[in-house]
């Protein structure tokens, strides 16, 4: 792939020189992004024109909160929905796109005098010290574990970036003291190439495995975009990389691993994280592990250049699943580097519940003897993550699962499904969204004689099927008067897709409030 690279200077001299100058914003959106953009620029005193391939009524709930918004000098804003105009991208002084748009083949892009992003306008006029992450799995989890642990022990934290805050919008309340968590997508950072303005204080690179391949087309394409991260870093700064392997066939093509490939390229100094204790031979480990203490309980251990032995940073945890464990570890690091004692970082995190959309218990229903916990994991968009929320629990789960196919790898989730390994719990019951992923998982769990339901084109049809056969169970249960043991009367529920749902739904946060309050209104 040939990689754009954009100019490393900018359209503004200053947040004032704003003052006046026409912007286009490329992509008003649902998720906020568009939205901060133009009330940002509208604010700062610009004349904005707001253009989306959307029509006004598929945006309505965006327009309308600008529209509403009286403290807004809206004489200054045009909408231009449901297409592009050249004339808007040529005549601008300064084009804000979005990061879901490619660059390349795009004719309204190509016309642009200046193009800019709302990260790269806050990164540009601000010099606060950046957390910054990015990856495939895990991003907003470690993101939110890190703002709730620095808001926690008294730091005035700002988090934005993908997880749907922009930045623009506390743009005017941070200092060169004010720590800010930013999540990054690789198309975000691939919009910063060349700009020479994320100099990220920390930088954490979550564990990598294919995903965005219908937009790559190939790993190492994707990961490029990700070791942008790290790219400005100095020696006085901190790059996290993974310690573990690679999933097979999903390394680097030069072989080794994607760790340790970044930990060679970045000039910050380089921590490691892995799910296990390093051997004696890694003389060299510096960062954070996980191993069990004399009672067999979980702990997370640190150990730094300085240190003459490990410290205990992270033990109890109140979220589920083994794979949140290495997110909240991570965050736990980025505290320790931050000055967190960790005492307080073991206090703080061990009361941490968890962020919306990723394994979120939001409901219980109880039918007979057993309680029904609902959990919502819908931003598992890749298989990887599907397959961890089914052991997550530590007991077997109903799993509501499937959407659309990103090009990625379905053998993960296929697996788990089908015919899990020793040591791996085997999922009660599965339920599947239509759609491209479902279509290639059905034949591989056909093959293997495994059962499912579905597949269903909407979540009123899934949940009601779901529901009608809970209640079946229940009723044959009463009737050979079955007593249920105490430690198996409450089951879990969880909605882990695996994939997107484009089509059927406007993105993965919309996906997993309608599938709360489905949920609700059925049981």
């Amino acid at each position: 792939m040939q990689f754009h690279s954009y100019s490393s200077q900018c359209a503004f001299s200053s947040i004032e020189d704003i003052k006046g100058k026409h912007v286009t914003v490329m992509g008003l959106g649902l998720n906020g992004g568009g939205l901060a953009a133009v009330r940002f620029f509208l604010k700062k005193g610009a004349y904005v024109i707001s253009t989306d391939m959307k029509t006004a009524e598929q945006l309505k709930p965006s327009v309308d909160a600008l529209m509403a918004d009286k403290s807004l000098p809206l004489k200054n804003l045009t909408f231009h929905l449901g297409e592009h105009r050249i004339e808007d991208f040529e005549n601008a002084d300064c084009v804000i796109k979005n990061p879901g748009i490619k660059y390349e083949g795009n004719k309204y892009l190509a016309a642009a005098r200046a193009i800019e992003t709302d990260l790269s306008i806050f990164l540009r006029f601000t010099d606060c010290p950046i957390i910054a992450v990015t990856g495939s799995k895990g991003k907003s989890s470690t993101v939110s574990a890190i703002h709730y642990g620095l808001t926690q022990a008294g730091y005035k934290s700002f988090l934005g970036g993908n997880i749907t805050v922009s930045p623009l919008t506390f743009i005017d309340e941070v200092s060169s003291d004010t720590p800010v968590v930013i999540e990054f997508s690789s198309w975000q950072l691939a919009d910063l190439r060349g700009r020479g303005v994320l100099r990220p204080y920390i930088s954490v690179i979550t564990k990598i495995v294919p995903d965005h391949q219908n937009w790559y087309g190939n790993m190492e394409d994707y990961v490029a975009d990700k070791r942008l991260i790290y790219a400005n870093q100095s020696r006085g700064d901190y790059s996290i990389f993974d310690f573990g392997g690679d999933e097979p066939g999903t390394g680097p093509a030069c072989g080794g691993t994607w760790g340790n490939l970044f930990a060679g390229e970045t000039k910050a100094t380089v921590l490691r994280y892995s799910a296990e204790k390093p051997k004696d031979s890694d003389s060299k480990f510096f960062g954070v592990w996980q191993e069990k203490d004399e009672s067999g309980h979980f702990t997370g251990k640190l150990f730094l250049p300085q240190m003459e032995k490990p410290e205990v940073i992270l033990r109890g945890l109140s979220v589920p699943g083994e794979h949140m464990r290495t997110n909240v570890l991570n965050a736990a690091l980025v505290m320790y580097l931050m000055h967190v004692p960790a005492e307080k970082i073991i206090s703080i995190l061990g009361n941490w519940q968890g962020i919306t959309h990723r394994l979120q218990y939001f409901y219980s229903w109880k039918c007979g003897s057993k309680e029904y916990k609902f959990y919502n994991d819908s931003c598992a968009t890749v298989p990887e993550a599907a397959a961890a929320a089914t052991q997550a629990f530590g007991k077997p789960v109903t799993l509501v699962t499937g959407g659309t196919d990103k090009g990625l790898e379905l053998d993960p989730l296929v697996k788990v499904l089908a015919k899990p390994e020793e040591g791996e719990h085997p999922v009660k019951d599965i339920y599947f969204l239509s759609g491209t992923a479902t279509d290639k998982i059905l034949p591989a769990l056909d093959d293997k004689g495994k059962t499912y339901y579905g597949d269903f084109d909407s979540l009123e049809e899934l949940l009601t099927c779901l529901k009608a056969n809970l209640v079946k169970q229940a009723e044959k249960a009463a009737k050979a008067g079955a007593d249920s043991p105490s430690d198996a009367t409450s089951e879990v529920i969880v909605f882990s897709p695996g994939a997107t749902s484009f089509g059927m739904f406007n993105n993965e946060f919309d996906r997993g409030e309608k599938f709360m309050a489905a949920v609700k209104k059925l049981f």
